[in-house]
């Protein structure tokens, strides 16, 4: 029903929606006899709730309270009309990705899956690597392009790949994502949105506005292929179920944690899909390696916090709420998500989390980033929740701005120690944001609690943004790490010169003007191409 698809590829599977789900099933039996009609029709029905394998899904009864309405699909065309399958553009942009890549294409395919795959998984490595060596024209062009692509930020650290030669990974990039929209318009399918979720976790972020589009048309793909349905009871083959599951936790990922970036509200609804959440049993086999265990319970600890922030973004997108109302149970359910969580992690995760430890863990070290993120913005929340209060003054809001900091500082020293392992390890690049997000409230924190530009220069927030800074940069020329790039680019002038105050009795207001001032380059000029289409 879903597999690995090809670009030569005539029909897709597109779900028929729950609406006339029954009309549909009675239309389909009656033609049931008809093999040229039916045959155009895929039905999967689905058992009662509570059978199936993993995590009982988060709405498994109808409207009703009865049985799950079956889930049913029709093929539908892929291709406009009047477009052959193999367009030459996209096949020659592909067929230039691989030849400046030869004759590496099969170590990037390794490093990918040694390096990517282990943390968050969406391939299956040994049918993968059959059909990459067996069937390669088989395999969607953007898929592949994208895959090189994204490996490309691991070519230094790979001992089997020449360190004296890179090829230019922009261009590389730029080409990769042409044929995936050329794709995209032609021929959507399953490896279509693999191909995004790569493009989208690829390494340096470069174009925000792209990923948001490209992701948008992802999840919409997805559910028009019933993703998001819980199939661990479907008359389908396993790494068939697996591979529809680990899209779909990928695009939970990828939408939770844009939308924290980048401000924008998630584009998927809880209530909207019913996939359990991962397990070893679906992740791993029988013969795992440590690490490849490691890994995936890092990963699975990754979507299920992934659940905790979705439930923080629904109080932060939320603009019809009344918050002068019951902000204390607000603040108490907000901190019982967290805590939870915590509380559901086996103990070698659990160490990861609350003491950094086993950052050796592939993987490890982007979890524990995203759990301090996670918890800075809850300290957040709850400062604004307190400053909205009338009384909101004295020691209750002092105490606020303090359990803020040291949720910032978490952060701060986490990149500190961060060692060449660790940086050399599998990261989401939106993580970047999480040091933007830990120096902004560091700089307001500094600002709002200080009056002159000698208290300023001489305050712990600002002199934890200069270790910050710091580090960064340390990381950034010693290993040529990314991630830290934004937050370098956008706040390290500011931060030097709130530090080196030339006039002991300056006034605040006066840096808060530098921050808003021309001195200070605005993101589009330290980023000339951070807003392009590739």
């Amino acid at each position: 029903m879903l597999a690995l698809d090809s670009p030569e590829d005539e029909d897709n599977s597109h779900i028929i929606g729950p609406a006339v789900t029954n009309d549909t099933q009675v239309l389909a039996d009656y033609l049931s006899s008809e093999p040229s009609i039916h045959e155009r029709m895929i039905r999967v029905v689905k058992p009662r709730p509570g059978s199936q394998v993993g995590q009982t899904p988060r709405s498994s009864m109808d409207l009703s309270g009865g049985i799950r309405k079956p889930v049913i699909f029709t093929a539908v065309r892929k291709r406009p009309f009047g477009l052959s399958p193999r367009q030459t553009a996209p096949l020659q942009k592909y067929q230039i990705v691989e030849k400046m890549l030869e004759p590496w294409t099969s170590t990037l395919i390794d490093l990918y899956f040694q390096k990517v795959n282990i943390c968050f998984p969406l391939l299956d490595e040994v049918s993968f690597k059959h059909q990459f060596q067996t069937a390669r024209d088989r395999i969607s062009p953007a898929l592949l392009s994208v895959l090189y692509a994204h490996s490309m930020i691991f070519w230094k650290n790979c001992p089997d790949l020449p360190s004296e030669y890179c090829p230019d990974s922009r261009f590389i990039w730029n080409q990769a994502t042409e044929t995936l929209f050329s794709e995209l318009h032609i021929s959507p399918g399953i490896s279509t949105i693999i191909a995004i979720i790569l493009n989208v976790g690829g390494r340096p972020t470069t174009s925000m506005i792209m990923n948001e589009i490209q992701l948008g048309a992802a999840v919409s793909l997805a559910q028009s292929l019933g993703l998001n349905r819980d199939p661990t009871d479907w008359n389908i083959s396993i790494p068939e179920k697996c591979l529809r599951m680990k899209i779909w936790w990928a695009l939970v990922v990828h939408d939770k944690w844009l939308s924290l970036a980048y401000g924008t509200p998630p584009q998927i609804k809880r209530f909207q899909y019913d996939v359990p959440d991962p397990t070893l049993d679906f992740l791993t086999s029988k013969d795992a390696s440590d690490a490849q265990n490691g890994a995936a319970s890092v990963f699975i600890a990754l979507v299920t916090l992934t659940g905790v922030l979705d439930k923080y973004l629904e109080f932060v997108y939320d603009l019809n709420q009344d918050r002068d109302q019951d902000n204390g149970q607000t603040s108490l359910g907000l901190e019982l998500s967290l805590g939870q969580w915590e509380d559901s992690l086996s103990d070698d995760v659990r160490r990861i989390i609350t003491r950094g430890n086993n950052l050796h863990i592939p993987g490890a070290a982007n979890l524990r980033l995203a759990y301090l993120s996670t918890k800075l913005l809850r300290r957040r929340i709850e400062l604004d929740i307190e400053k909205q209060e009338d009384a909101a003054l004295g020691d209750a809001l002092t105490n606020r701005y303090i359990q803020v900091r040291r949720a910032a500082e978490e952060i701060v020293l986490l990149v500190q120690e961060l060692e060449e392992i660790h940086l050399s390890d599998f990261w989401l690049p939106v993580s970047a944001f999480a040091f933007t997000s830990a120096i902004t409230f560091l700089l307001r924190c500094a600002l709002e609690t200080e009056n002159t530009a000698a208290g300023l220069a001489q305050s712990a927030s600002l002199r934890l943004a200069n270790n910050l800074i710091d580090s960064l940069q340390s990381h950034q020329q010693k290993s040529g790490w990314d991630l830290g790039d934004l937050c370098l680019a956008q706040y390290a002038e500011v931060v030097e010169k709130l530090m080196t105050a030339d006039s002991p009795s300056a006034t605040v207001p006066e840096f808060q003007q530098l921050m808003m001032s021309s001195e200070v380059p605005i993101i589009d000029e330290l980023f000339p191409n951070l807003w392009d289409m590739f």
